[in-house]
């Protein structure tokens, strides 16, 4: 059987769900479709993102900073991982810093 799925999922996506091992912890179709709720979330915000940075004189830390409010409220429904992704996303999209305390949230936890 075939496998048709086209879309490269990025290894820091793929790491927000995977063991130690590597292995995916969900289903593959699951994991597909939430990926793509994730880059879709993030290619969304992209134009709201600029206008507050712009029009309304936001520094992109406070623009990055109200996304992360948006997108880790419950009703959104990403984990706290996937949402710090998700804005991560969004700041790679608009070629800004990424936030450092976003980065270290989804940092491996150091070995025991």
């Amino acid at each position: 059987m075939s496998d048709d799925y086209q879309i490269p999922i990025p290894a820091s996506y793929h790491a927000l769900h995977a063991d130690a091992r590597g292995r995916l912890q969900l289903p593959l179709a699951e994991f597909r479709a939430r990926y793509e709720l994730c880059e879709d979330l993030a290619q969304q915000m992209v134009e709201r993102a600029q206008a507050a940075h712009h029009d309304l004189g936001l520094a992109e830390d406070d623009v990055l900073a109200r996304c992360q409010a948006g997108v880790a409220e419950p009703a959104v429904g990403l984990n706290e991982r996937e949402a710090a992704w998700v804005t991560l996303r969004l700041a790679e999209l608009l070629g800004w810093p990424l936030p450092e305390a976003l980065l270290a949230q989804l940092s491996p936890p150091p070995p025991r």
